[in-house]
Formats: C-alpha cells, sequence, structure tokens
C-alpha cells in the first residue's frame, strides 16, 4: 500500500468516479433540499483546500476545507469509494484536514453531515476524532435531515 495525499484541483480527469459515488451516495439517501455538498466546478476556489488520498497513485479518497471567515473552516465533500473503506482513510483525511486546519491557524472546525443511517459511520468518527454536535453555523439554516458538528482547535 502507497499511500499519498496531496492537495489537487478538484477539476482532476481521474477524478470522475470520486465525484460520482459521492454525488450518488449523498442523492440516494438525502432529499434534495438537504443536500449541502459543493459542485465539484465550486471546490474550484481560492477558498477551499482540495485534498485527495491516493493508493499507488489511484485516486480513492478525498475531502476538502472550505475557509468561512478567517477563523473558521469547514469540512466538505469528504468521501472514500467504497470498496477501500475499511482502511483507516477516512480517519487519515479527517486528521490532514484538521492538522491543515490549524497550520492556517483556524480557531474552529465545522461541518454539516447527514443524519440518515447511511451517515452514522461519519458522525461516529467525527464523534470520535473530537467534534461534538452544535447549532447550524455560517450560512446553514435548522435542516431535520442535517447534524452540526464543531471542534475548537488548539
Amino acid at each position: 500500500m502507497t499511500l499519498t495525499i496531496d492537495r489537487e484541483s478538484p477539476m482532476g480527469a481521474d477524478l470522475d468516479l470520486l465525484f460520482q459515488r459521492h454525488t450518488a451516495e449523498m442523492r440516494a439517501d438525502t432529499p434534495p433540499e438537504s443536500i449541502h455538498m459543493l459542485p465539484r466546478a465550486e471546490l474550484n476556489d481560492p477558498a477551499i483546500a482540495f485534498f485527495v488520498i491516493r493508493d499507488a497513485g489511484h485516486p480513492v479518497a478525498m475531502g476538502a476545507l472550505k475557509d468561512l471567515d478567517g477563523t473558521e473552516a469547514e469540512v466538505k465533500s469528504m468521501h472514500v469509494l467504497a470498496e477501500h473503506r475499511g482502511r483507516g482513510l477516512s480517519r487519515m483525511l479527517l486528521r490532514h484536514l484538521i492538522g491543515h486546519a490549524q497550520k492556517a491557524a483556524r480557531s474552529r472546525l465545522s461541518l454539516e453531515t447527514g443524519v440518515q443511517p447511511g451517515f452514522l459511520a461519519a458522525r461516529t468518527l467525527y464523534t470520535r476524532e473530537g467534534f461534538s454536535e452544535c447549532p447550524p453555523f455560517g450560512s446553514y439554516r435548522a435542516d431535520p435531515n442535517s447534524v452540526f458538528m464543531t471542534m475548537a482547535l488548539a
């Protein structure tokens, strides 16, 4: 296993499968009005740091950090291909995003995720890594299909 994690453009041609699967999973469990993922083109923004985990050069996971206001950042679009789950890649990616936010001197890191059973593993990971539930943040509004989480960064 030769894993790398690097900042990349979300527009890379070999990332199509990651985006297709991520979009399909979001649409499978979540009502359209409650899907808060950013379209691929919107991730290609200077305020967003987009990262890819590659295994022997092949993209297997992605995640992004969106700067909200210079002090807070938001975790966006975390996804690991189903056939690569169970290897600790989500934890690796989340810890990388947390580290990136800390290096960028952000004092808080927040996220929105789903309440549906398909998001249970993600919510469990976020809780284990130090996130706790919070009210909606940024431009979010209360949504019965969303869970909002946050953590203070040292």
